[in-house]
């Protein structure tokens, strides 16, 4: 299955949650399909989607945080597993695109190319719902209720090592770095 095809079925859905998203692929794709004020993307910060979903889940307690993060980047960084689920964050979902590559910078295999199981070490490091989807019906089954859900939740989507065309965005960092923060800010307010 595609990265992109996954996103353009839960894409409306994720309009009323905050979505952080890594550099690369994910974050190109997901604003391909039409960025919106709620996404933020994570760029020369690979492995930190997590711990960023983590804090603004935490801090926000009402509001559904969603991570769009990659095999490479949650490698980067995988005791970020054991802190989510030491928190246990009941709004937050993060989805695991693994491709068993880094795909953004080379196409070099990851360690799930080589046996590595991110379902397994989510469940491991106690996160209460883990769940690996090879499918695009799966994938949007899991996190439609996984949206709807009261529990910290990992998917793990099992995609193709294909990216977009181009990386490139006309959304500078800084600009979404203030859009965010003003949307976070109109959510205070509600």
């Amino acid at each position: 299955m595609q990265r992109i095809e996954c996103l353009r079925s839960v894409y409306s859905q994720l309009e009323g949650c905050l979505v952080v998203t890594i550099m690369g692929a994910v974050a190109a794709e997901l604003q391909s399909l039409g960025h919106r004020p709620n996404f933020f993307y994570l760029q020369h910060a690979m492995g930190l989607a997590s711990s960023t979903g983590l804090g603004l889940a935490l801090c926000l307690p009402e509001q559904k945080v969603v991570v769009l993060d990659g095999d490479g980047s949650l490698l980067m960084n995988l005791g970020s597993l054991s802190t989510l689920a030491r928190y246990r964050p009941k709004n937050l979902l993060h989805v695991v695109f693994d491709n068993e590559s880094l795909v953004s910078v080379g196409g070099f295999p990851t360690a799930t190319a080589a046996g590595a199981d991110l379902e397994a070490i989510a469940r491991g490091a106690g996160v209460p719902f883990a769940v690996t989807v090879r499918s695009v019906q799966d994938f949007t089954v899991a996190v439609t209720g996984a949206i709807h859900g009261r529990e910290l939740a990992t998917i793990v989507a099992k995609v193709e090592a294909t990216g977009p065309k181009t990386y490139a965005t006309d959304l500078t960092l800084l600009e979404n770095r203030f859009q965010f923060r003003r949307h976070i800010t109109s959510l205070k307010r509600q």
